[in-house]
């Protein structure tokens, strides 16, 4: 007879992504999931099956989480435009610790290119996600006349998410607090200025 599972599958899966978030997936070893995820290796293998099936599903979570929570941070400001300032320097309220880790979508893309299809396809149903949200922002700014009339929303979504992630990489790569807050300002700028 089969033994039942003995652990929590969503908490060992939320241990695993942070696993993956901080090592990468060739950094994380299966001793390093094993122990992070507080679980056998034969558990492991029956519930996830092998690495490459868990961090894909962490990522998949990963991507979830994201989405959901992307302006959670920015609270209740009455301005959009306001509101997409904050969207750019968030990495001036985060701790270099958190900034370190980067974030795992865009760590996961760059360390697979189009090898992994799957990676592909969730950043871009992320960038998708995430620049709807962003000209629905620019839409806002427009009617309050933070923005020009003119200014193609989708075409600024983009313009924000890829500073995002340019700024995203920055952080990662140990840019100060200062020179983070000085792209975030410029690219406002010059998206005020279009």
């Amino acid at each position: 007879m089969a033994r039942s599972k003995e652990f929590d599958r969503d908490a060992a899966l939320a241990r695993a992504l942070d696993v993956f978030w901080t090592k990468g997936y060739e950094g994380a070893s299966t001793d390093d999931l094993l122990k992070g995820m507080k679980i056998g290796r034969q558990s492991m293998y029956d519930t996830f099956g092998d690495k490459q099936s868990l961090f894909l599903e962490s990522l998949r979570s990963y991507h979830k989480l994201d989405n959901k929570n992307f302006f959670d941070h920015l609270g209740d400001n009455p301005s959009p435009l306001e509101v997409l300032h904050g969207f750019l320097a968030i990495f001036t309220r985060r701790s270099a610790e958190e900034n370190a880790r980067g974030c795992m979508g865009i760590n996961a893309t760059t360390a697979f290119g189009h090898a992994q299809p799957e990676v592909t396809a969730l950043a871009r149903c992320t960038a998708t996600s995430v620049e709807t949200m962003l000209a629905g922002l620019v839409e806002a700014a427009k009617a309050r006349g933070e923005l020009s009339g003119t200014l193609d929303a989708m075409v600024a979504a983009s313009f924000l998410y890829a500073t995002l992630q340019g700024l995203t990489v920055r952080a990662q790569a140990g840019a100060s607090r200062d020179e983070l807050a000085a792209v975030a300002h410029f690219a406002m700028k010059a998206l005020s200025a279009m």
